[in-house]
């Protein structure tokens, strides 16, 4: 049996210029243990930039998958068969339901350095969760993958 594809995939990695960040931290715990010795500076500069780049990486690491008959949204797995309507979000409309539009019963998956998102209508009765607001970078391809994913259903 072959394997499939998933039709979309998308990992929200971290920005660029976070691992800049990363480095600087690095940098900020040389400086602290400069008075140790060189030792020492140099630990704190391997040290801090490997862990600030750990750290940037591991927020970076969520993934949005549609796959089969289900979207996986970092630790949220739904049924297509359960989601209705999705709607493509213009940055200001991101902006507006991250904050003032928000429900604190949706899913949500942002990451606020990507300013385009998605929301989809969860019609499921039996899930409290109104929406899906999935923060994504091609938000064209994850309705078309959706849409694709719910009429094979």
């Amino acid at each position: 049996m072959p394997l499939s594809t998933a039709p979309y995939e998308e990992r929200l990695t971290a920005p660029r210029s976070w691992w800049l960040v990363s480095f600087l931290v690095g940098l900020s715990f040389a400086l602290i243990l400069l008075p140790f010795g060189t030792l020492p500076m140099l630990g704190g500069l391997a040290g801090g930039t490997a862990v600030a780049a750990v750290a940037a990486s591991s927020y970076g690491a969520v993934r949005i998958r549609v796959v089969g008959d289900s979207l996986i949204a970092g630790e949220a797995k739904v049924p297509v068969s359960a989601l209705g309507e999705a709607e493509i979000l213009d940055p200001e409309e991101a902006r507006a339901w991250r904050t003032h539009k928000a429900d604190t019963r949706a899913f949500l998956l942002l990451r606020a350095y990507i300013p385009r998102a998605v929301r989809v209508v969860v019609t499921d009765p039996e899930d409290p969760t109104p929406y899906l607001y999935l923060s994504t970078r091609e938000p064209e391809r994850l309705v078309e993958a959706l849409t694709a994913a719910k009429a094979a259903a």
